[in-house]
């Protein structure tokens, strides 16, 4: 008789403070582990890095990691913040987004990158009004 796992979803409230990424990241490794799904630890973390820096680096407000299960069996890694912007380069409709390269003398701007390179999908999630956004990740 096969077995099914009900969907689960987590989320962690961080405050603006230089320690939330690396909390957030240990968090996403014991909820990887317990879940049974430490084999996508390493790119789950790179997602979950490169998305809670922008969420620090660019906005003031607190933010949140947010994982759940994704229908390929993988994890969905999600983060809030309180900044309606969307990052240039996010799917904003259907089959639209855009990709500026990365200055090759920078220290910054590798992060879009980085995330199409090792997520088998990306997107924003957009909350109207002073609800913010979230930008999330999938790896299976």
């Amino acid at each position: 008789m096969p077995t099914v796992t009900p969907p689960w979803t987590y989320s962690l409230q961080l405050p603006h403070d230089p320690r939330s990424p690396g909390i957030a990241r240990a968090t996403l490794r014991t909820i990887l582990s317990a879940r049974l799904l430490a084999e996508l630890t390493p790119t789950a973390e790179l997602l979950a890095a490169e998305l809670l820096a922008n969420a620090h680096l660019h906005t003031s407000g607190p933010y949140a990691l947010r994982l759940r299960s994704a229908e390929s069996g993988g994890v969905r890694v999600g983060v809030w913040d309180t900044d309606p912007h969307v990052p240039s380069g996010f799917v904003l409709a259907e089959g639209l987004s855009t990709v500026v390269p990365p200055d090759l003398g920078g220290e910054n701007g590798r992060g879009l990158h980085l995330l199409r390179a090792y997520a088998d999908t990306w997107g924003v999630t957009e909350l109207g009004g002073s609800g913010g956004k979230v930008l999330w990740a999938e790896c299976q």
